[in-house]
């Protein structure tokens, strides 16, 4: 009977601190499972950061790894059985989930790891209809896009771009991520925002898409073609890295694929290689569009960056899984987690430089971007409704068989168009807080 009571006592306990879920009385001493996207050796240094949280805790913790995991994440749910944490690179998705009580918001212990605009506050309806705003899940890892690599002796070049769109299941994310960076160039933060959670028309995107057609107009009208037939970093030849492939020269890509090259590749800004508008403007300086919140540019996009990231989310409740999460984002784990990194592949978090081992120049140019960046914009595509996004993802694998199909264009944009009116009606769109100023929280 005492020690009934003294299991019931650590219940409520662990009740106060964890906002929502059960509690048995081998909460804190079964293995935690953290499901995650690396895979392939590229987690050996993610693993050595949970081993040291292991050390450091006495808890036992499992990591398994997909390339596929929405697809494993949704199998798990229906079947009852999810992890303790997923680490999930989609803001929209985490915002499906959330809306349906699979994901939970994070209590007071480390809410302060939700680092904007990585992990904004998501409006939610409780069982008795009243609206909630919690945040849910923090970054544990990001990377800054809105940048160019080059050889060394190629970066004042005109560009010979490279190009590939194939990823698996969701093939066509370079692509979107061409247009997104195009959109937030050329019109600046507050109307990319607008745009990616669901305020903006698609067909006011246009010119973008435009001046994509422009640049894919390349190497003898073929670029759409490669891309279409490439994967975004396998070479046909088994290696990896397509500025390795020796055809092109100038690679539109975010800062993980510095790990497929030596320190003679560097990036640069996007903005730099891209050409006034008509008035001869760099953006739309004299609009204010979006929210209007103080701090955001309203037009030019100058020294504006797309940023993504994988963020971690309790989907398994206790004292343990919000414990871990906590720990996967202070300084002792990402300073584990960088130092066993190669130099190239050194991971980028909220809040600085971590770990204590050299750094490849690559990576190094990287952290000078970000910390220099006037605005930051969370990945459009990641942060809209899933639907929205895999029709963005198709409609640009269809735009790139023919680019200059000013009909096909316009008839893409209106099944974007009515999929956005769709899940507007359906409120799909939760998120609105996208671009803020680089700052990360405390480690």
């Amino acid at each position: 009977m005492r020690c009934l009571r003294v299991v019931l006592a650590a219940c409520l306990l662990a009740a106060a601190a964890v906002t929502a879920g059960g509690c048995s009385a081998t909460d804190e001493e079964r293995t935690l499972v953290v499901l995650g996207p690396w895979t392939d050796g590229e987690e050996k240094p993610f693993l050595a950061a949970l081993k040291g949280i292991e050390k450091r805790t006495g808890r036992s913790y499992v990591y398994k790894g997909t390339r596929s995991l929405r697809e494993t994440l949704v199998a798990q749910l229906q079947a009852g059985a999810p992890p303790d944490v997923a680490i999930v690179s989609s803001p929209g998705d985490l915002t499906a989930y959330a809306r349906a009580g699979d994901a939970y918001p994070l209590p007071e212990s480390v809410v302060g790891a939700a680092v904007p605009p990585w992990a904004p506050a998501v409006t939610v309806d409780t069982k008795d209809g009243e609206a909630r705003t919690h945040a849910y899940w923090a970054p544990v890892r990001l990377d800054l896009k809105s940048i160019v690599w080059s050889h060394a002796a190629d970066t004042g070049k005109t560009p010979d771009w490279c190009l590939g769109v194939g990823s698996g299941a969701t093939s066509g994310w370079p692509g979107t991520d061409w247009v997104e960076d195009l959109l937030l160039q050329r019109q600046g933060p507050a109307a990319y925002e607008s745009w990616a959670t669901g305020k903006t028309p698609w067909p006011e995107t246009r010119p973008a898409w435009e001046q994509w057609a422009g640049i894919l107009a390349a190497n003898k009208g073929e670029l759409g073609k490669e891309g279409l037939e490439n994967g975004f970093e396998l070479l046909k030849n088994g290696g990896y890295g397509l500025l390795n492939g020796g055809r092109c020269t100038h690679e539109h890509q975010g800062s993980f694929i510095r790990r497929h090259y030596t320190d003679d590749v560097l990036p640069t800004p996007t903005a730099r290689f891209l050409g006034s508008d008509k008035s001869g403007k760099s953006g739309n300086s004299g609009k204010t569009g979006g929210t209007g919140r103080t701090g955001k540019a309203g037009g030019s996009g100058a020294n504006a960056f797309e940023v993504s990231g994988d963020m971690a989310a309790v989907f398994k409740p206790s004292t343990a899984a919000w414990d871990l999460l906590g720990r996967l984002t202070s300084r002792a784990a990402r300073d584990d987690w960088a130092n066993a990194a190669k130099p190239g592949e050194r991971p980028y978090f909220p809040g600085g430089t971590f770990g204590t081992l050299p750094q490849s120049q690559g990576t190094r140019d990287v952290q000078k971007l970000l910390e220099g960046a006037g605005q930051i914009c969370l990945d459009a595509s990641d942060a809209m409704p899933p639907t929205l996004r895999d029709a963005f993802y198709r409609a640009v694998l269809e735009f790139l068989g023919h680019p200059q199909d000013h009909d096909l264009l316009t008839r893409l944009l209106k099944q974007l168009e009515a999929e956005r009116i769709l899940q507007q009606r359906e409120g799909a769109f939760v998120l609105d807080d996208l671009c803020d100023n680089p700052v990360g929280a405390s480690p």
